[in-house]
């Protein structure tokens, strides 16, 4: 019986398996009907808001050391990534490693562009979606404004970053986010993808990088808060009246957003996809 081919020893692919695995998907991306595709990818944008609901909710008035704050962060936050994978949806950032059948020819550069194009909106409406409905439940009330005072301070942070360091936070993001997915190519089970995604995840949000679909849910979810929460909350939380004046929506399109967006194509695209495609593909 051991010497059957058809046995596999490993339970797990390699990794020039998982090269033509990535190869195989990015294919099939490219000629999924723009109507799944949209559908696909508000779920996702849905199911990425919801991994930043829950990291919000678990990091809010913690008392604990700031690397063991992030750290839990991080956990929370891969819930996203976890919904996106084994529940099935289209995200942004993980279509970059598209690139790896773009450099085999066997998708075009049009293919790629409207699939990043109709899901990168997709996740927009499907996170703003979560963002209302967050909004009007009143859940940033909870914990005694505990929540609403840890979602204005996470998106302050985001919209005062330099437009480099945007950049090149969302580089070091999508490495790891492009990584999580490589590595979801190796597993064969839930259980196996579950775990390949929480480490690269824990470690992008702990580390303080920049995710573009994840950012489409903690700015807005701010910029709520700011112009329409509860005044007695916001006196409560502002020190004074320009403690949040950094957060609008220019800010969240022009000097968050775009150059998040940039770095995440550079890092998802480039530093994973391509590298991987050249050690492997390349013929």
């Amino acid at each position: 019986m051991m010497n059957d081919p058809e046995i596999k020893i490993l339970d797990s692919l390699l990794p020039r398996e998982m090269a033509l695995q990535a190869e195989d998907v990015g294919v099939s991306k490219a000629h999924i009907s723009p109507l799944k595709t949209t559908i696909l990818a508000v779920l996702a944008g849905a199911y990425i808001a919801f991994g930043a609901v829950f990291s919000t909710l678990a990091t809010s008035g913690s008392t604990m050391a700031f690397g063991v704050t992030k750290l839990l962060s991080g956990v929370a936050f891969s819930l996203g990534l976890i919904l996106v994978v084994v529940g099935g949806a289209e995200l942004f950032t993980g279509n970059n490693l598209m690139i790896m059948a773009w450099a085999s020819r066997k998708v075009t550069t049009q293919q790629v562009l409207r699939n990043w194009f109709i899901v990168y909106v997709g996740n927009m409406i499907g996170a703003i979606s979560i963002v209302l409905l967050i909004f009007l439940s009143g859940h940033y009330l909870f914990g005694g404004g505990a929540i609403g005072s840890n979602m204005l301070h996470i998106a302050k942070a985001k919209c005062e970053l330099g437009f480099t360091q945007a950049i090149v936070l969302g580089i070091l993001c999508n490495i790891l986010v492009c990584l999580a997915i490589w590595l979801c190519y190796s597993a064969r089970s839930a259980h196996g993808k579950i775990l390949a995604i929480i480490f690269p995840i824990t470690a992008f949000v702990a580390a303080g990088f920049e995710h573009s679909i994840a950012n489409m849910y903690f700015i807005p979810m701010g910029i709520l808060v700011k112009e329409w929460g509860d005044s007695e909350l916001l006196s409560l939380i502002q020190s004074s009246p320009q403690q949040f004046e950094s957060l609008n929506w220019n800010s969240f399109f022009i000097g968050n957003l775009l150059p998040v967006t940039i770095g995440n194509i550079i890092g998802g695209a480039i530093f994973v996809g391509l590298a991987y495609w050249f050690i492997y593909l390349r013929k």
